[in-house]
């Protein structure tokens, strides 16, 4: 994207730390670099003034707003394609409405077979995943469902499930149905690949704001040693296993890079707004201060989350 708008760009990296391998071509270093998290775009002008026709400061602001923009896009996108090609391959793909229940189902008191949930607690939900997260995320097992039955809105106050407390103290719902499988035609699957992304983002700002109200603690944050972990037990459950968890990581990180904190994309599309509104650039050395404390914060809950994952491995 910086490329596209003439932009001088100096690396483009895979990676972060020390390199691995590198070649040059045009005006730009493409690098591998040894910690395989992220990566980054260096550009020129920008964290300092450039009056360089190909500097980050001399183009228009909305130019700037996509190259900022673009890194988590990418993320997303490449999420969306991950899932697209699990939602091909794989054998069923899991409705929202209710085939049959277990033995002794408590939730069958009020729902029926054949229920078309589409709320849950008040949030839509299109697909399987999308209702099984939003069950989780109940905190005592009694739940408010909007279903169609027999064409018609339902509105069902209170549907009790059992539930139980893990080691954690997260409360744990028994999922006591069945939900039927959604016929795969091509358009389908594009729908269903669509849902599965849009739904991940969600997720992704629904658990932040779960741990930001303190609903999740730091303990059960992971950082790159317990995400490295978790893709270590992925692979003995399976590739597609693997590539969900890859598509749930890529998805988060365009999220959380889109967040407005220093140092992040996020961050950095906030001065871009001021600029924007105000028809001012502020200061690049000290928006480049206001990035670096960030960058240091960042760092330090880095450090403290990566302690917490080599603490739980042992």
């Amino acid at each position: 994207m910086a490329k596209s708008v003439g932009i001088t760009v100096h690396e483009f990296a895979l990676g972060m730390g020390p390199k691995l391998f590198s070649f040059r071509r045009g005006e730009t270093v493409y690098a591998l670099r040894l910690v395989p998290i992220g990566g980054f775009v260096m550009m020129e002008g920008e964290d300092e003034e450039s009056s360089a026709a190909g500097s980050f400061g001399q183009k228009k602001v909305w130019q700037r707003i996509l190259v900022v923009s673009a890194g988590a896009a990418m993320n997303i996108l490449l999420g969306f394609f991950i899932l697209l090609g699990l939602s091909v391959s794989e054998d069923g793909l899991s409705s929202t409405t209710i085939a049959r229940f277990s033995e002794g189902a408590v939730s069958s008191q009020m729902l029926m077979e054949n229920d078309r949930i589409t709320h849950v607690n008040g949030t839509r939900v299109h697909i399987g995943s999308d209702l099984i997260f939003e069950m989780l995320r109940d905190s005592d097992g009694v739940i408010d469902f909007t279903v169609l039955r027999d064409g018609e809105r339902v509105q069902l106050k209170g549907v009790a499930f059992n539930s139980a407390k893990a080691e954690d103290g997260t409360n744990l719902i028994t999922l006591d149905f069945k939900v039927y499988a959604i016929t795969k035609t091509p358009g389908n699957v594009l729908k269903y690949a669509w849902y599965w992304t849009t739904g991940t983002v969600r997720e992704a700002w629904a658990s932040l704001l779960d741990l930001i109200t303190g609903k999740y603690g730091l303990s059960q944050l992971s950082g790159p040693v317990g995400v490295t972990s978790a893709i270590g037990e992925a692979a003995g459950m399976g590739l597609s296993t693997v590539l969900s968890l890859l598509a749930l990581i890529t998805i988060n990180i365009g999220v959380f890079n889109l967040l407005p904190v220093p140092a992040l994309d996020g961050g950095r599309l906030v001065f871009l707004l001021i600029e924007a509104l105000f028809r001012r650039r502020v200061p690049p050395k000290y928006e480049a201060y206001v990035h670096a404390a960030g960058l240091i914060a960042l760092f330090g809950l880095m450090i403290v989350v990566t302690v917490g994952d080599i603490a739980r491995l042992f």
